[in-house]
């Protein structure tokens, strides 16, 4: 294990020796201090943990790497992560997963709106609550939330699957509730068998996606757009 601590290290510095370390070797950043953009770009199967609070876009454009977050996360955590696993175990801000195409991210307090935004074919576990507009224009992937849901969920939504155990506070555009079938509910199992979640069933929640209305314009539609 090798600690960096980032009150004698500075941010360019960091990053440049994870993203340049060979697979296997474990690492601590102490004092992150909310820094921006913490062990991001990282290509290796590393293991990084974060002891503390992280500013915008930690573990962005992840590949294969393995971080963990001991404190909250702001703005756009796991942005673009490709594969690997990313794992906050405070509270994270807006925009968690945009964009993302693959891996896991799980957050254990609840996260802000915009949650999976443009999702990709990422795994997204919340533990908590989401908020406003999460899921919007999501491609592929899955979302999780065992809390509640805000406003607009699922808006413009593509193929992603998006499971609520708890209240959502409306749908958006072209999202709808479907009918949850016995694949649905072994993908919520092994999504909260790998988040370490042990205190909810897959039966306990509800199955929202896209009601296909919005892939090709049509004017019976126009006031949906």
């Amino acid at each position: 294990m090798q600690t960096i601590d980032l009150n004698t290290t500075t941010l360019r510095e960091l990053n440049s020796r994870l993203q340049t370390e060979s697979a296997g070797t474990q690492w601590t950043i102490s004092n992150p201090n909310g820094r921006h953009a913490l062990a991001v770009g990282l290509t290796q199967p590393l293991e990084v943990a974060i002891e503390g609070h992280a500013g915008y876009y930690a573990a962005g454009m992840n590949q294969q790497a393995s971080v963990v977050i001991n404190g909250n996360a702001g703005q756009g955590v796991a942005e673009n992560m490709m594969s690997g696993r990313v794992h906050v175990k405070g509270n994270a801000s807006s925009s968690a997963g945009a964009t993302a195409h693959g891996g896991l991210l799980v957050i254990d307090g609840d996260a802000g709106a915009r949650c999976g935004i443009s999702m990709k074919g990422v795994d997204i576990v919340v533990r908590g609550s989401i908020g406003h507009m999460s899921a919007f224009m999501a491609q592929s992937g899955n979302l999780v939330v065992c809390g509640d849901a805000g406003e607009a969920l699922g808006d413009s939504l593509y193929e992603t699957r998006i499971f609520v155990r708890g209240k959502v506070r409306s749908l958006g555009a072209d999202c709808e509730e479907k009918d949850m079938k016995p694949e649905d509910r072994a993908i919520v199992a092994t999504l909260l068998e790998q988040a370490g979640v042990t205190d909810c069933k897959p039966e306990d929640f509800r199955l929202y996606g896209s009601a296909r209305t919005l892939y090709h314009f049509h004017v019976d539609n126009a006031s949906a757009y």
